[in-house]
């Protein structure tokens, strides 16, 4: 009762005077996860075990051993935490206007219940679109994940809470260390917004704030994504078929890099070469048995997110099947990052040496390439489901392989599995405990989401080698 005098009174605060929403509905909605558990962080390292060495070393454009000061032995660590990752709340709505079509919005955000996180909370920062939906299918604008993200309601079922594979390995393979794609790195391409992030501080002037589209690119970088200025169509289902086709804009298309040395003094007719980054993402779903079987296939093209003037691609199946007394889900990705060297001065802006465009020396090639060709990176998973009473036993295990080809280090992957028991109060609250781990090789950083800093107090992210051991116990609350 007291949800639908909130749906009302929201609906209320929306509608402009004059306008009827008789035919309209809109509600808030959201999903928590508190969390408290203990977490081990085991020794590891601050840098990787192999370094490139670029303009200027005593052996310049090579891969050789990390034996930089630098490079510390770090020990293991064990804490408390208390957390709710993922936790969100929005407002949505519908309007039938005739003919079989539908007028939808959504605008969703974090919800993190604890205030070191507040930076997280930004309007719409989730899922958050709008469009219509009829009998051709949907079609909608805005912020999304991609269909490829989408697949893997089809088979993660072996976690509690959002303690599993997805986003962790499956989907997330930049924690093995990044740098952002070039549009960002080089071309700045990026838009500088005075709305405050959270709203607790303006930034500087002339602060960088990229979006999804150049955020997060280079080697490794996440095939799970959230696209923003994207569009997408999704098909109706016929005999258990869904189609879906999404398209993020090169809304950072015009910027330009330009090719002259370090220092140097921009000559007319400099040369400037245009970084386009955009994507698309695609996906074919079928599921039957009244949902018991399900199965699922994706495709994507990432332009100009690792190499200018070329496109990273991947493929995924997921799927699983329920047998009633135990319900099992699999998933396999495998992504192909593109190593080139750069059609311009990498160095141009850094105050280092100025090195000729396209110069065959790592320092002109994306991060962890140690020359051009492609690297490749498989990642697999299976879970388990087992009803129990009001309850389910859960299980997973998933393996990151390390990424092979062009690549100048190893030991790149990590295996992650967990076991735990959830139990069900109602169709809205459970609560559950599991035991997981991930067993991270001597170059990889793979963690959950929202996991407590490390032992440095540097960041969320381990340090490389480090095995993450996370023992909870979770709430999961629909509203």
């Amino acid at each position: 009762m007291q949800k639908k005098l909130l749906t009302v009174a929201v609906a209320g605060a929306l509608a402009a005077p004059g306008l009827a929403l008789a035919q309209a509905s809109v509600e808030v909605y959201g999903t928590i996860y508190p969390t408290f558990g203990w977490v081990k962080y085991s020794e590891g390292f601050t840098e990787r075990d192999q370094r490139a060495n670029g303009a200027g070393s005593p052996a310049a454009g090579l891969w050789a051993p990390n034996q930089a000061a630098t490079n510390l032995a770090v020990g293991s660590v064990s804490k408390a935490d208390v957390q709710a990752p993922a936790s969100n709340f929005g407002v949505r709505g519908r309007e039938s206007i005739g003919s079989g079509l539908t007028a939808w919005f959504q605008i969703e955000q974090n919800a993190p219940l604890e205030r070191e996180a507040t930076q997280a909370v930004t309007l719409a920062s989730r899922n958050s679109a709008a469009g219509f939906q009829g009998n051709f299918g949907n079609i909608f604008v805005g912020q999304w994940t991609t269909p490829w993200a989408d697949l893997d309601s089809l088979w993660a079922i072996g976690q509690v809470s959002v303690f599993g594979p997805v986003t962790s390995i499956i989907g997330r393979r930049e924690t093995t260390g990044t740098a952002a794609n070039p549009a960002n790195l080089i071309n700045k391409a990026c838009t500088t917004n005075l709305i405050p992030p959270g709203g607790v501080a303006v930034p500087a002037a002339g602060t960088n704030e990229c979006d999804s589209v150049v955020g997060t690119g280079g080697v490794g970088h996440p095939f799970w994504r959230r696209a923003s200025d994207m569009i997408r169509y999704t098909s109706p289902t016929f005999a258990g078929v869904t189609l879906d086709l999404m398209y993020q804009v090169p809304e950072h298309k015009t910027i330009g890099v330009n090719t002259t040395a370090a220092g140097a003094p921009a000559g007319a007719g400099t040369a400037f070469v245009d970084a386009q980054p955009y994507m698309y993402s695609t996906s074919v779903k079928w599921t039957g048995m009244g949902g018991r079987a399900r199965i699922g296939a994706a495709y994507d093209r990432h332009h100009d997110f690792t190499s200018i003037g070329d496109s990273d691609t991947g493929y995924a199946v997921k799927g699983g099947f329920n047998f009633g007394v135990v319900d099992v889900g699999a998933a396999y990705e495998k992504n192909k990052y593109k190593c080139k060297f750069f059609p311009f001065n990498a160095q141009t802006g850094s105050g280092a040496a100025g090195l000729p465009a396209g110069a065959a020396n790592l320092a002109n090639l994306p991060a962890l390439c140690n020359g051009e060709g492609d690297i490749t990176a498989k990642q697999w998973s299976v879970a388990a489901s087992v009803p129990v009473g009001l309850g389910a036993i859960k299980a997973f295990y998933a393996k990151a392989d390390d990424m092979t080809g062009a690549i100048g280090v190893g030991q790149t992957g990590a295996k992650e599995y967990g076991a735990g028991y959830e139990h069900r109060f109602s169709k809205r609250t459970s609560l559950g405990v599991e035991y997981a781990k991930i067993d991270n090789n001597r170059n990889a950083q793979f963690t959950w989401t929202g996991m407590p800093p490390n032992q440095l107090d540097t960041s969320n992210t381990p340090v490389f080698g480090s095995k993450v051991t996370w023992v909870f116990v979770g709430m999961t609350h629909r509203f």
